[in-house]
């Protein structure tokens, strides 16, 4: 049965109602975010470079599948998208699964996450692309700014969700307990969603005469704006990658915790000053988040203590979270509404190459380095999208 698209809905409820989809993906995200940097580490016995890698890697698959998942949203239309990725994400949780109950066995159980990490990568570019082209073509491409934030909003408010859960469950006694538990439900609720979101009415796509314009030439529209995000995401990708390391180095409890902190002041931030990107203009916020994500990066080099993890986490939350809606909504608009679904492929590879390459990157960091290092490289980089959103803001006004 097609459920129907009630158009007396208001636009809120119609966006709601299809960005679930992206909210069960990124709880599937979230859920071995904290777990598996310490199961490599610790169980499997690799060292800190592998275990950032292996969290690092479902950003490398993501970077590799957007331009075809954006690509087939625009041609196929965004329904299909979303039902592949929900579709690969169950698959991923089954080869987590697979990969605890193996742990024994240190290469096949690495190797079997490393597929797990790749297929969820790609889940997530079909999933989270498809969702807000599904979107817009319910609420018209007036409303973008609004369904990238709400895609924003269940973005890291499902890994905020899925982060202490995973933790709580990679806690309980084995065999059932560590990642045969997080793989079980990182397989249940994308299948559910899956077998939901069959029963949607889509959207067609938008109807295009002639050759569409390639993905490369896409590319080079949105690279100014791609070139910022990419800056602000290495803070994300440090939180991701390697916070649950520091927490284990520090000899402290509650890495979750920090990262449930980032999800919820993300998501909170979002509501409360999404609507900021139209008043005042994509720069202007997204120079203003990056000072804030620079500052609580430097707060997560200086901290002394959980408390200040916690905060520095939060403030870091806090400004990256209006970075990609502020910085998206105009590399959008450098293309036509028939390569939307490409223009936010290509803008979204930056962050998953910033994401991707910080976590392996940042182990090298620690290894030669230190951990009191980590951070502040971090903020480094977006002290650079600092700089570059203000060389924006100058040819704009040229």
């Amino acid at each position: 049965m097609t459920l129907p698209q009630t158009s007396m809905a208001s636009p809120t409820r119609r966006i709601l109602a299809v960005v679930l989809f992206n909210l069960l993906c990124y709880i599937d995200i979230g859920l071995p975010m904290a777990v598996i940097p310490v199961f490599v580490h610790q169980v499997l016995g690799y060292n800190t470079v592998i275990a950032g890698f292996a969290v690092s890697l479902q950003y490398l698959a993501t970077f590799a599948s957007r331009a075809s998942a954006g690509q087939a949203a625009d041609r196929r239309g965004a329904k299909p998208a979303v039902v592949v990725g929900l579709a690969v994400c169950t698959l991923s949780g089954l080869m987590l699964m697979t990969s605890g109950l193996l742990r024994h066995y240190a290469a096949l159980s690495a190797l079997l996450l490393i597929f797990s990490r790749v297929f969820l990568g790609v889940g997530e570019s079909w999933t989270a692309t498809g969702a807000i082209m599904w979107n817009i073509g319910r609420v018209g491409a007036t409303r973008t700014a609004q369904v990238i934030s709400w895609n924003g909003v269940t973005s890291y408010g499902g890994i905020a969700l899925g982060a202490p859960i995973g933790q709580m469950l990679s806690g309980m006694p084995l065999p059932y307990g560590g990642l045969v538990l997080v793989g079980a439900l990182s397989a249940v609720l994308p299948l559910a969603g899956f077998l939901l979101a069959l029963g949607y009415e889509p959207v067609p796509p938008v109807a295009h005469k002639g050759p569409r314009t390639p993905f490369s030439t896409v590319f080079w529209r949105v690279l100014p704006h791609g070139v910022v995000l990419a800056c602000g995401s290495v803070g994300f990708g440090t939180i991701s990658s390697c916070l649950a390391l520091f927490f284990a180095h520090q000899n402290w409890d509650g890495a979750a915790v920090a990262l449930a902190a980032f999800g919820i002041v993300f998501v909170l931030v979002r509501f409360v000053f999404a609507r900021q990107i139209d008043r005042r203009g994509g720069l202007i916020v997204a120079l203003i988040s990056l000072i804030v994500e620079t500052i609580g990066l430097l707060v997560l080099w200086r901290c002394s203590g959980v408390f200040m993890a916690d905060v520095g986490a939060a403030l870091t939350g806090a400004g990256f979270s209006l970075v990609f809606p502020a910085l998206g909504v105009l590399a959008v608009a450098r293309v036509g509404p028939e390569n939307r679904g490409a223009a936010l492929g290509a803008f979204s590879v930056f962050l998953d190459i910033a994401v991707g390459l910080s976590g392996p990157l940042l182990g090298l960091v620690i290894q030669t380095m230190g951990y009191g290092a980590l951070f502040m490289v971090s903020a480094l980089f977006t002290l650079a999208g600092v700089g570059t959103t203000i060389l924006l803001q100058r040819q704009a006004r040229a």
